[in-house]
C-alpha cells in the first residue's frame, strides 16, 4: 500500500537529442559553443550597461533584465545537457527535475513579459516621443520590470505545482532533454486533462496575451513610421522594431507551439523547436537588441581604449 501511495520516483531518464555517439560528441560542440556565447554576450550587455551611464536608459534597463533572465535560462538548462551528451545514462533526480522545471518556467515567463514590455517602451519612444521621459519614468520601470518577475513567478509555482500534483509510480523515460511540463505529463499515472487545462491557461496569460499587447504596440508603431516625413528616423524606429520582431517570432512561435499543445506526442522535431527558445534565442538576443546598436559600440569602443572615428581630431 505505501509504494501505491507514493506518488513520485527516485529519477527520471531522459532519451535526449540523440543516441549516435558521433552525433552527441558534434552536438556537445555546438551547444558548449553556444553555451560560452550566450553567456559572454549577456554578461557583457550586463556589464557595459551597468558602466555606462548614457546607457542608463529605460529601454537599456529591460534589455538588462531580459540579458539576466536569458543566462539564467540557459545555465538552468544547457550544463546538464552537456554532461547528457557525454554520458550513456542521462539521468535526473525527482526533485532536480522539479526544480529545473520551476527555475525554468519562472525565467520563461518573466522573458514573455518583459519582451511585452519592451515593446510598450518602443511604442511609447516611437508614437509618443515628447512625452517619452514622462511615461517611463524610472518608477514605472522599476514597476514594470517587477512584473514581469513576478508574473513570471506565478505561471511557475501554478504549472509547476500542476505538473507535480500528479503521481509519477511507473514510467520514468522522458523523451526529451530536459525536464519540460508537457514532456513529463506524459508519464502521469492518472488522468492529466485538468492539468493540461491549467497549463495551457497559463500558457494564454503568459503567451497569447504577452504576444497580443506585441502586436497591437507594432502596429501603432509601423503605422507612425510610415507618416514620418524623416528618412532618418523612419529607418532607426523601423530597425529598432525588427529586432525585437525577430526575437518575439523565434521564442513566442517555437513555446505557443509547444504548449498551447501540450497533449501532442514529442518528436524530434519537438525537441529542435524546444532548443529554439531554450539555447538558440537567449544567444541571439545581446546580438539583436545590443551589439548592433551605436550606444554599445561606442560603449565597448571607449573600455577597448578606442575613441568612436569621428571623436579622433
Amino acid at each position: 500500500m505505501g509504494e501505491e501511495n507514493q506518488t513520485f520516483m527516485a529519477e527520471f531518464i531522459f532519451l535526449g537529442l540523440s543516441q549516435d555517439l558521433q552525433t552527441q560528441i558534434l552536438l556537445f560542440i555546438l551547444f558548449l559553443i553556444i553555451s560560452l556565447l550566450t553567456v559572454l554576450g549577456n554578461l557583457l550587455i550586463t556589464i557595459l550597461i551597468f558602466m555606462d551611464s548614457r546607457l542608463h536608459t529605460p529601454m537599456y534597463f529591460f534589455l538588462r533584465n531580459l540579458s539576466f533572465t536569458d543566462l539564467c535560462f540557459s545555465t538552468s538548462i544547457v550544463p546538464q545537457v552537456l554532461v547528457h551528451f557525454l554520458v550513456k545514462r542521462k539521468t535526473i533526480s525527482f526533485f532536480g527535475c522539479m526544480t529545473q522545471i520551476f527555475v525554468y518556467l519562472l525565467v520563461g515567463g518573466t522573458e514573455c513579459a518583459l519582451l511585452a514590455v519592451m515593446s510598450y517602451d518602443r511604442y511609447v519612444a516611437v508614437c509618443k516621443p515628447l512625452h517619452y521621459s514622462t511615461i517611463m519614468t524610472p518608477q514605472v520601470c522599476l514597476q514594470l520590470a517587477i512584473g514581469s518577475w513576478a508574473s513570471g513567478a506565478l505561471v511557475s509555482l501554478v504549472d509547476t505545482t500542476f505538473t507535480f500534483q500528479l503521481p509519477y509510480q511507473g514510467q520514468n523515460i522522458i523523451n526529451h532533454y530536459f525536464c519540460e511540463p508537457p514532456a513529463l505529463l506524459k508519464l502521469a499515472s492518472a488522468d492529466t486533462y485538468s492539468t493540461e487545462m491549467g497549463i495551457f491557461a497559463m500558457g494564454v496569460v503568459i503567451l497569447l496575451a504577452p504576444v497580443s499587447l506585441i502586436l497591437v504596440s507594432h502596429w501603432n508603431i509601423i503605422s507612425t513610421v510610415i507618416q514620418m516625413q524623416s528618412g532618418e528616423g523612419r529607418l532607426k524606429a523601423s530597425s529598432t522594431c525588427g529586432s525585437h520582431l525577430i526575437v518575439v517570432v523565434l521564442f513566442y512561435g517555437s513555446g505557443i507551439f509547444t504548449y498551447m499543445w501540450p497533449n501532442s506526442k514529442t518528436t524530434e522535431w519537438d525537441k529542435m523547436i524546444s532548443v529554439f527558445y531554450t539555447v538558440v534565442t537567449p544567444m541571439l538576443n545581446p546580438i539583436i537588441y545590443s551589439l548592433r546598436s551605436k550606444e554599445v559600440k561606442g560603449t565597448l569602443r571607449k573600455l577597448a581604449g578606442r575613441k568612436p572615428f569621428s571623436q579622433r581630431r
